[in-house]
Order: C-alpha cells, then structure tokens, then sequence
C-alpha cells in the first residue's frame, strides 16, 4: 500500500493511501463462491451450457429475463407481475445507456439531454458519443429530488422557441417498426443517487413522468443502488429491509392514468429503468438488464451492435439465472451486502457527526427513515472551496475525495453551485478506514479554516 510522510509538530508520520472517491466494492464483498458455484453449475448442464456459449437471442437469456421479471416484481411489491418481455438483457447499465441512445434519439431531432446536477460523471462521455456534445444540459435538485418546475420552464421555452436547433422532423436515422425517436432525454439516479445519496420522492416521480409525456421526453433511470438499503439511525439489532420503499420510474410510468396503452400514447412509453449486477454482484460481471413496455424493449433487442453479435452477456446469463432462481443472489445481498453497507455507512456518519458538522460541514435530506447506496455528499463550510481541499487533503493527508466540480453536467453554467460540494464513498475502502478518512479531511477543514481567520 502507498505510504505518504507527513510531517506534524515536528515528527514524521507515515500514513497509507485512504481513497474515499473509488465507487467500487470491497473485493471482500465480492460472490466469489456463489459465482463459481454458479458457474459449475451451469457448465455442467448440456442444455444450459450449450445455450450459454452459442449466440443468444435478441432480448437475452429467457430463463434470465424470467428470473429477473419474479425477482423484480417480488422486491418492488408489484400488483401486476412483470412480464418477461418487458425485460431486455444488457452488458451493463453503462453499456446499455449507450444502445439506448443509439436506438431512440437522434442528433438532429433529439433537441437535449437533461441530467440531474451534480451528475454521475462518466455518462457524459457516453451522451457526447452520441453526438449530444454541446447539448447537455442540467437540472438542479433539491430535498425532494429533481426540481420538476425548473425542467419545465426550459421545456416550455424551447417549445416556444421555433430557432432551437433540431426543432423539425428531420433526423439521420432510418424509420423502424421498432423505434421511437424521442424530442429529449432525461437521466437521473432515482434512488441513492450517485453522486449526491439523494432519493427522489414519490411526487416527484410522478410529476417527473407527467412532463416527459407532455414534452416527449425518454426518462433514462439508472436503478442499481435499489436493493442496497438500509435504517437511516443505526437499530439496536440487525435489521433487513427486504422490499423497495419506492415504485420506480418506469413503474409509475407503467400504471399513471393507463401506462403506455392511455388514448394517444403509441405504446412506447416514457421511461427505462437501467439495471445491473454490479453493485448487487459483481461489476465483472457485465451483465444487467433493461425495463420498459414491451414495444421499448423489442426496440433496444434490435440495437445493431447487440443483434449482430447475439445477446449481451449471453454465458453470464446463464450464471446469475442461477444465483436468482436458487435464491443465492437475494442471500447475498441481504445477509452480506445490506450489513456490510449499514455498518460502513453508520461509521461513516457517526465520524461526520463528530468530526465534520462541528466545523460547519451540511447534509442533504438529513431526516431520511431509509438510506442507502454508496456515497455520502455533504456541502463544506464557507469559504472553503471543494477543489482546493481536495488538493491539500492530497497532499497533507494523503486522502483522496470527490470535488464537487467532478460531477457537474459537462458544458453546464452552474457548476457554481458544486463547488462547496463533496462526494465520499463507504464502499470501497476497508471498514476501520472510513472514519480515519473523515479525521484526516476534518483536520483539512479545519487548518483552512483557522488560515482564514488569520
């Protein structure tokens, strides 16, 4: 591990690497065994493995898509089970944002792309790949999530601005049965946001499906933190929290005032939730899974890059079909995913609350039952500006975070507002690690504070 010299009252200490910003698992948290379990498992099945190392079919593995629509319904406690054909399979959420993209939007007629600030940072190279450069643009949140008003104002502005580039029915792409091209795209992370562990509330959900009808408007929601929940205050024993606290997008999208089949709607819907097996498995996986209505999810199938080559993740499949069907997968995440989260999360925050919010330091949504997710984000006390701590926690404490300027919405002109941001991340680092971190950018917070004073 890197070591780092610092020098404090005059004695040299060595103090090792802790990197807060890195939003992956703990190796320690991987399924090493149910995966290889699985994995013999399937291989040892003609049947199985036979369908898993040849091509697979346009939507993915059946028994897969099978698996995930009773997995899916179980968890968000759904009235109407979800149909397998609502379910395509996918190499990821990163991946199929990118064959979202390429099916239903266009360059000329897709007029913007609306994220969420602060924004997951790595979707914008994907948006600008697919010729959005230029044309990303922000909507700020607030307690209850994405400020609804706020995109509906620029919505109905550009509606009334006949100049906007992309305001015809031109496009470069060629009409299909099975695609819609949409006037605007919106992406967010509903739940346990990445990066600002917001939840959006149901209300807003709801608004937020009532103005992508009206405005035309595909809703991308990348939906992978949902399973990983917990008791916001730390309960005197274990505790499970088996079920989703909140519908999805796509699941309100799929029931307001008559879903997809309402008079006038073409069927397509207005919604796509964007899973994965990353966060609740593994990322090496490459493997996840899209929702939509039906005619969406033939759409996506027919993604020219996915159709040439078969199913995405097609040997994979037939990994996690069996990790949901023998329930090892749902094991994993609630007797050792949940508790290890919780555990991180609490030490975590009971090191902000010592050590941080004495010096000024502010959190979003801070009266929250539920949390969950990977990362906390927290505003510094003024003057104080996120760039320059993480420098000197850098290069005093040997600390690495997240400014709040990595997560703004690429071209935006209200990166202003992240600059007193901060993301930090719990998952990641070894447990007795977390609270240390937190000490050292307490000690940061606090030196340049005084240095302010003086």
């Amino acid at each position: 591990m890197r070591m780092y010299n610092r020098m404090q009252n005059g004695l040299t200490k060595d103090q090792p690497l802790i990197n807060l910003l890195r939003g992956w698992p703990n190796p320690s948290l991987l399924p090493v065994a149910q995966i290889k379990a699985a994995a013999a498992a399937a291989l040892s099945q003609p049947d199985i493995s036979t369908a898993g190392l040849l091509y697979g079919p346009d939507p993915g593995y059946e028994p897969l898509r099978d698996a995930i629509a009773n997995w899916l319904s179980n968890f968000y406690q759904l009235t109407t089970p979800i149909n397998l054909n609502r379910i395509c399979i996918t190499g990821g959420a990163s991946q199929n944002l990118a064959c979202i993209l390429q099916v239903f939007s266009d360059p000329l007629y897709t007029r913007f792309v609306w994220q969420v600030s602060p924004t997951y940072f790595r979707v914008c190279p994907i948006f600008e790949d697919n010729a959005f450069h230029g044309r990303l643009r922000s909507v700020p949140e607030d307690d209850e999530g994405i400020d609804v008003e706020f995109l509906r104002r620029q919505l109905q502005q550009l509606e009334e601005d006949s100049s906007t580039n992309g305001q015809d029915k031109r496009n470069l792409k060629g009409s299909q049965p099975w695609r819609k091209i949409y006037r605007h795209i919106i992406y967010a992370v509903p739940t346990f946001s990445n990066p600002s562990s917001r939840t959006m509330t149901l209300n807003r959900r709801k608004q937020l499906v009532q103005v992508a009808r009206r405005y035309d408007a595909l809703i991308i929601t990348d939906d992978v933190y949902d399973q990983l929940q917990w008791i916001a205050r730390k309960p005197s024993a274990s505790s499970t929290l088996k079920h989703a606290v909140l519908p999805r997008v796509v699941d309100i999208d799929r029931e307001l005032d008559g879903g997809a089949e309402r008079p006038g709607a073409d069927g397509f819907g207005n919604a796509v939730s964007n899973g994965s097996f990353s966060k609740i498995a593994a990322p090496g996986t490459r493997c996840g899974w899209a929702e939509g209505t039906e005619k969406f999810a033939h759409g996506l199938s027919q993604t020219g890059g996915s159709a040439s080559g078969g199913a995405p993740s097609q040997m994979t499949s037939t990994f996690m079909t069996h990790l949901l069907q023998t329930g090892e997968l749902n094991k994993h995440i609630f007797t050792t995913l949940q508790p290890a989260y919780a555990r991180r999360y609490y030490g975590m925050m009971e090191a902000i609350e010592h050590h941080l919010l004495p010096l000024g330091v502010t959190l979003p949504q801070s009266n929250r039952d539920v949390v969950g997710g990977y990362f906390l984000w927290f505003a510094l006390p003024k003057p104080l500006l996120a760039d320059e701590v993480a420098r000197v926690t850098k290069e005093e404490e040997n600390l690495i975070i997240g400014q709040g300027s990595l997560f703004a919405v690429y071209g935006d002109e209200r990166t202003e507002d992240l600059e007193r941001q901060v993301r930090v991340c719990f998952s990641w680092e070894e447990e007795n690690n977390i609270p240390e971190g937190i000490e050292r950018l307490a000690r940061v917070i606090s030196r340049m504070l005084e240095a302010q004073k003086s």
